[in-house]
């Protein structure tokens, strides 16, 4: 029996971690993350992006997916077994209520809240000056305090987070606030921001300026509270954050004050005159046929927590193109982790060489096929040839591109994307995330590739803030900030006699 829809987005929300996009494998020797020395058991628990699951593995097994973190070291995630998020209305009495959403992490009266509690204390370092390389006399300390404004564990000691309670302040409001959203989600009350808009009335334009004209023209239920606004874009940022890029009526243009380049004009139009067909005139009997397009394909790389969405999230972007068709196609290795008992993975035989899980007609116009392999593996073989810039389009999200213990496992990949002369839009947890990304590419690939939309800040970014558990200054933003590049094309000129 299916999920209910409250259940299957809270169910994903849990999933969805601070830094879920990239556990990247950090060799066999002793790596030091934050001060500390991590043992090897603890390297073990670190997964790659694309490391490739292990064949003949036992399916009975349940394999903790790490969670990738900013400092680049896996924690493992934390099972959403235990959420009473998504009951119907009077079905069950709320753990909590609205009003008293607020308790400190190791108090919490929800068990796997302390359990991340004992986490933090166990891997948190402690951000006081006093402990940093080279700038104080005492080694790396854990967290032990927690402080009793925002309720997570954040110093060693309650001297040293006195000494640093100016810079605490500058993120203690939104450490609160991330405390209330933790508890809110697992509440256990009734989630109507979960419930997600049918088919757009072909009269009613979609406005795309921010989330709120947004979901209004889209015919959402009406949201009243910051909290459950933040709640509904966790999961809606993924889908309509390459609809905003891909859009008509997206809200970046080439103005003067536009973040679309003359290259990305060129790209984007492209992919528009497939996305907003003109009416054919047909019909549902013999007469009304009519050629179609082949459908375009959304190749999300790196896949993780976005492959295991409810399938209402992603079909919202079949409902911003009525008249075209989706194939989504989600690669990499931890795609269908911990998903096994939901689709036991196929075996790879000569017509699915790559044990692709293929769930058709999602929505009459949408496909979405799960491949676990390495990308550069798959676009060796020419499985996807020939790509067609009107009919494809490339997604990261938080690839970690420029992350100096992930950005090795992408040197092979890129070069394959430009290739293809396909759009490749790509997403970050921070300014400093994205930045370091955009330095990468164009250190790596200099020369080869055009900007198609400057880097910002994402105008659908999730509006809910996640913390890195490892270390309790480091707060971000799912899809922060967005841009895209593509490989150059080389035009030949003539020049006359």
């Amino acid at each position: 029996m299916a999920l209910p829809a409250e259940l299957a987005a809270c169910s994903a929300i849990l999933r969805i971690c601070t830094r879920c996009r990239t556990s990247p494998l950090l060799g066999s020797q002793s790596i030091r993350a934050n001060g500390f020395l991590l043992s090897r058991q603890q390297q073990q628990q670190q997964r790659s992006l694309h490391q490739p699951r292990i064949a003949n593995s036992p399916r009975s097994v349940k394999i903790s997916v790490p969670r990738r973190l900013s400092s680049g070291v896996a924690q493992p995630s934390f099972s959403p077994a235990g959420v009473a998020a998504a009951n119907l209305p009077g079905t069950a009495k709320p753990v909590l209520q609205p009003d008293d959403l607020f308790h400190s992490f190791t108090n919490s009266p929800i068990p796997e809240i302390r359990r991340r509690a004992a986490y933090i204390r166990q891997h948190g370092s402690c951000p006081h000056p006093d402990h940093q390389p080279g700038t104080g006399g005492q080694k790396p300390a854990h967290v032990n305090f927690e402080c009793p404004d925002c309720g997570i564990p954040v110093y060693c000691s309650k001297e040293h987070w006195a000494d640093d309670y100016e810079a605490h302040l500058e993120i203690c409001d939104t450490l609160r606030q991330i405390n209330e959203d933790d508890h809110d989600l697992r509440s256990g009350r009734y989630f109507p921001e979960f419930e997600y808009a049918g088919p757009q009335m072909e009269e009613a334009l979609v406005n795309m300026t921010n989330w709120d004209t947004f979901l209004y023209t889209r015919n959402f239920q009406a949201i009243n509270h910051d909290r459950s606004m933040r709640q509904a874009t966790r999961l809606l940022t993924f889908p309509v954050t390459v609809a905003s890029v891909l859009h008509e009526l997206s809200p970046y243009s080439y103005k003067s004050d536009g973040r679309i380049t003359v290259e990305g004009l060129k790209s984007f139009g492209a992919l528009r005159y497939t996305l907003h067909p003109t009416k054919s005139g047909g019909g549902t009997d013999i007469k009304g046929l009519r050629p179609e397009a082949p459908p375009v394909r959304l190749f999300i790389l790196g896949a993780r927590a976005e492959s295991s969405l409810p399938r209402d999230v992603w079909i919202q972007l079949a409902h911003l193109f009525p008249l075209s068709r989706f194939h989504l196609i989600f690669i990499g290795p931890e795609s269908m982790a911990n998903r096994d008992d939901e689709f036991p993975l196929p075996p790879r035989t000569p017509s699915n060489r790559f044990g692709a899980v293929v769930e058709d007609r999602v929505w009459p116009s949408m496909k979405i096929s799960t491949i676990v392999d390495y990308y550069h593996n798959i676009h060796k073989t020419g499985e996807f040839y020939p790509y067609d810039p009107y009919f494809d389009c490339f997604v990261l999200f938080h690839p970690g591109l420029g992350h100096p213990s992930s950005s090795h496992e992408w040197e092979e990949t890129i070069p394959m994307l430009l290739e293809t002369k396909a759009p490749v839009i790509v997403t970050g947890y921070t300014q400093a995330d994205m930045d370091r990304d955009v330095e990468w590419v164009n250190r790596t690939s200099a020369g080869e590739f055009d900007i198609l939309m400057e880097p910002g800040e994402n105008t659908f970014r999730s509006l809910r803030w996640d913390l890195n558990d490892l270390d309790s200054q480091d707060i971000s933003a799912g899809n922060w900030g967005v841009w895209a590049f593509r490989g150059k094309r080389y035009e030949t000129t003539r020049k006359s006699s």
